[in-house]
This record gives structure tokens, C-alpha cells and sequence, in this order.
């Protein structure tokens, strides 16, 4: 069994009607503040939901159900993490984001340290974003290849995967181009609500095919240890741990979304800083359920699989879930969940569209170009969006020989992570840190986290703890061997 020619009709409907809504936001775009922030006029609601699906991404769809099918609910310990991580960025960084009018993440360093820490800040982001989305684009490949390889028989391998990660890039470039951050919002909003709906009707499926139901997977996949979440052991090679998750998942929340200018361009949109908090804090709640809601499905397809084994056994464990969906679920509903994950590899890419688009005009163009017009800075926006989409689909192919792909993207964005945030920390937490000892400290961080991702094998989860750590302390002591003439950020706030 595979994808019928009704269930490619559902998901090309889904394919042309998000577009068009995306296009919809296109006469709004008049100023870089209505095509970079919405006009600051989106409800903390729709903010909150954006976040969650910019942090979802097909990866996420198909990679956390294949963790719990191979291992157990472990994961879990990393996002108890997130939820804490939020709490800090809450406190620390939203009150600095909100005082003044800022587009970018890193327009907060430039006020702290100076213009040349704040480009190296923005020009780290572009680097590793970019590499870390484009782990996440070819995502859509995996899901692509086992739902339409029949139909694309005539195409290897390669020239399917091609085909598939050009499709979704082309139709997301084409209402983030026109839309801006407006378009991406209320997307990701409408492209949640597939992607949740998607995979509550596969739980119901996997229910209905089992016998016995709900009380088969809590004997088979309970006796398996499949619904395990905490393991106590401290050590820094395994990858889910109470202390990896609670202590490197936090630092890792800090830093994706206190210092990643695609979370904190959402947060910089909302009408007031309050409403700011509230959408953070409660996309932590949903991010919860999310991450439960996908193990859960990992859990009930290893009972699954155990009870009818597949002809051939799989490969990679980020198969198995895109599998059932093409072989195992009802006509119309294989067509739903295909276009669910499409929804989820649309949404992260327009979000990274966007911000890396934003980073690029207002913290790089406009620094060598500060005389040019709001008009031209919209235009070169406009560009620069379809630039990095290209620049993605390039990645997206040369991403092909990865690993598990959750963990492979996780990796890369951790590595810039430690660096990053380690400079926000010098800017917020202390007076005495300066830019020429914050950028030592920065190139020494970077360095240390791709050492220990290249050469130890210390768990992802640790990388931005002990990075930022270490940026931090030798950020701060090289400050102090090499005083500078540096204004800190309340004193320059009351100016």
C-alpha cells in the first residue's frame, strides 16, 4: 500500500492553499518594521504558537517518534529544560530586548560592547543557522522518498531528493518573500493545527489497527521500559540525563531563544513586553505536550512493529514513523499526515527565511550602508530572503550522509550557542566585560565547542553550558587585562 492519487491531491490542496494564505500578508509589507516585526500587532497567542513551530521542524516529527521507538521517553528530561530556560530568558534578557526599538537579537550587543562584536555576533548566527536548517530541510526528503517513490520511479535517489526539498523551499520563498514576518506567524498558526491534527489521528490509527487497543501498548510497551523518563546517572557521554536535560537543556533554551534571532524576532514582534513573557512561558507548555504527543507515537509503533514486523527492517530509526504513515493509514488520512510533516518543514524554514534575512540587512548591510532608505533595506530584504533559501536548498543537499537528524541539527546550532550566549551574559550580568575581551572570549568558546563536538564524545545536550561558561569566564578576565574605554548597558540606557 501507498500514497493514491486522492491522498496526492490532498496534500497539493494543502500545498497551493498555504501558499495563497501566505500571500494574502503581501500589500501589508510597507516598512522594514511591518515586514521584519508585523507592525509589532500579532496577539501573544499567535506568538506563542509560532515558536513552537518554529522549533518544530519535520526533523522533530520524524526523529523524536523514532527516539522513543529505539530507546524511551528520555527525551523528556531535555525539554523539562526548555520550560526552566524560558523562566530565565523571561527575567534576563525580554526587559533589555524591550528597552528601545529593536529589530534584532544582536542590535543589544552593538548597544552593550560596540558595532564590531554585534557583526560577529550576527555573522556566527548566519553561519550556523543556516548549517543547522539545512539538516532540517532535507528532512522533507526522507519523508518525500517513502511516500512518492513510486511515483518517482523514473528519478535515482538523488534526483528525488532534489525534487523534494526544491518543492517545499520554493513554496515557502514564495509568501515569506512577499510577506514577511506577518505571513510566517499566521502560517505557522494554521501549519500547527495540521501537524498536531495529523498526529492525534495517527495515535487513533495505531489504537484501531492494535488489538486490545490502548491496553496492548501499555503491557508491551511498558514491560520494554518504553515510557521511562528519568535516568540519574551523571555522566557527560550519555545523551539524556536528569542533569544533561535540566542543566544543559536550560542552557540551550537560554540561548535558542534568548539570543537566536529567529525566536527573538517573535518575541520582538509582540505588542508589549508582557505579552512577550506570556507567549514565551506558555509555548513551553505546549512544547511539552508536543514532545509527549510525539514519544508517545514512537512508544505505540514499537508495539506495533513488534506485534506485525515490516517485510524489511529499517534502516534508520527516523523511518519508521513516515513508514506507517504510507503503508499502515486509511486513504485521505496518509495524505493528511504527509502534508502534516510538509506543514512542519514549512513553518521552521520560514521562520529561518525570515530571521536570517533580518540579521543580514539590519546588522550587516545597514552598518555599511547606514545612509540607505527604509525603501531599499525592504527591497534588499526581499532579496536577501531569496538568497538564503537558496543558500539552504545547497545545504539541504549536501546534508544527505547525516545521522539521526534531530541530533545532527541540535548539534550544529549548539555548537554557536555556547559563544552566543556567553556574550549575552557579559553584556547583562556584568560592568566591567568589554568588546575586545568579549570577542576573545567568543572565538575561544566557538573553538571549544567544536572541539568537543569533532573530537569528544560528550553529549550535544552539555555544548552551550559548557561553551557559554567558558566564553563567559574568559571573556570576562580578558576584559580586565585589557581595559577599553566601555560604556555598560544601563549607563548607555539612561542616555
Amino acid at each position: 500500500m501507498g500514497l493514491t492519487l486522492v491522498d496526492l491531491g490532498v496534500i497539493l490542496i494543502y500545498l497551493a492553499g498555504i501558499t495563497m494564505f501566505g500571500l494574502r500578508f503581501r500589500k501589508q509589507q510597507r516598512s522594514l518594521r511591518d515586514y521584519f516585526l508585523a507592525d509589532n500587532a500579532i496577539p501573544w497567542w499567535a506568538i506563542s504558537l509560532s515558536i513552537v513551530a518554529a522549533e518544530t521542524s519535520t526533523l522533530t516529527v520524524i526523529s523524536i517518534p523514532g527516539l522513543a521507538y529505539d530507546k524511551n521517553f528520555a527525551f523528556l528530561q531535555l525539554v523539562i529544560g526548555y520550560l526552566i530556560g524560558r523562566v530565565i530568558i523571561s527575567f534576563l534578557l525580554l526587559p533589555h530586548y524591550f528597552r528601545g526599538e529593536l529589530y534584532t537579537a544582536y542590535q543589544l550587543i552593538e548597544r552593550r560592547f560596540g558595532k564590531n562584536l554585534r557583526s560577529l555576533s550576527a555573522g556566527l548566527f548566519l553561519l550556523t543557522r543556516a548549517a543547522a536548517e539545512g539538516v532540517r530541510v532535507f528532512a522533507v526528503a526522507i519523508v518525500v522518498k517513502i511516500s512518492l517513490g513510486a511515483m518517482l520511479g523514473g528519478l535515482g535517489e538523488f534526483g528525488r531528493d532534489v525534487m523534494a526539498i526544491a518543492i517545499v523551499t520554493a513554496l515557502t520563498l514564495i509568501y515569506t518573500f512577499e510577506g514577511g514576518l506577518a505571513a510566517v506567524i499566521w502560517t505557522d498558526v494554521i501549519q500547527i493545527a495540521i501537524y498536531v491534527t495529523g498526529t492525534l489521528v495517527g495515535v487513533y490509527t495505531i489504537l484501531h489497527l492494535l488489538p486490545g487497543g490502548w491496553r496492548t501498548v501499555a503491557e508491551v510497551a511498558g514491560a520494554a521500559g518504553k515510557f521511562h523518563v528519568l535516568n540519574f546517572n551523571f555522566s557527560l557521554h550519555d545523551t539524556y540525563t536528569l542533569w544533561s536535560g535540566v542543566i544543559g537543556g536550560a542552557f540551550l533554551t537560554t540561548a535558542s531563544h534568548g539570543t537566536d534571532q529567529l525566536i527573538v524576532q517573535r518575541l520582538l514582534s509582540a505588542r508589549t513586553q508582557r505579552e512577550s513573557k506570556l507567549a514565551l512561558l506558555s509555548s513551553g507548555v505546549f512544547v511539552f505536550f508536543q514532545f509527549g504527543l510525539f514519544l508517545l507515537v514512537g512508544a505505540m509503533l514499537f508495539v506495533f512493529y513488534k506485534m506485525y514486523p515490516p517485510a524489511v527492517a529499517f534502516t534508520k530509526t527516523d523511518l519508521v514513523f513516515p513508514t506507517f504513515i504510507v503503508t499502515r493509514m486509511p486513504q485521505v488520512i496518509r495524505g493528511l499526515l504527509v502534508a502534516a510533516i510538509l506543514a512542519a518543514a514549512m513553518s521552521n524554514l520560514s521562520a529561518a527565511l525570515n530571521s536570517l534575512a533580518s540579521t543580514s540587512i539590519m546588522d550587516l548591510y545597514a552598518r555599511l550602508r547606514p545612509q540607505s532608505t527604509d525603501d531599499r533595506r525592504l527591497k534588499l530584504a526581499r532579496f536577501s530572503t531569496m538568497g538564503w533559501a537558496l543558500v539552504l536548498f545547497v545545504l539541504a543537499i549536501l546534508a544527505r550522509n547525516g545521522g539521526k537528524v534531530v541530533e545532527v541539527g541540535l548539534s550544529i546550532a549548539s555548537v554557536a550557542y555556547g559563544a552566543l550566549l556567553g556574550v549575552f551574559l557579559l553584556g547583562v550580568l556584568t560592568k566591567r566585560a568589554n568588546q575586545a575581551g568579549s570577542m576573545v572570549g567568543m572565538l575561544c568558546g566557538f573553538i571549544f565547542n567544536i572541539y568537543l563536538w569533532q573530537f569528544t564524545k560528550i553529549s550535544f545536550t552539555w555544548y552551550v553550558a559548557f561553551g557559554s561558561a567558558l566564553t563567559f569566564a574568559v571573556g570576562y578576565v580578558a576584559s580586565i587585562a585589557m581595559p577599553s574605554a566601555q560604556t555598560s548597558l544601563r549607563a548607555d540606557e539612561q542616555r
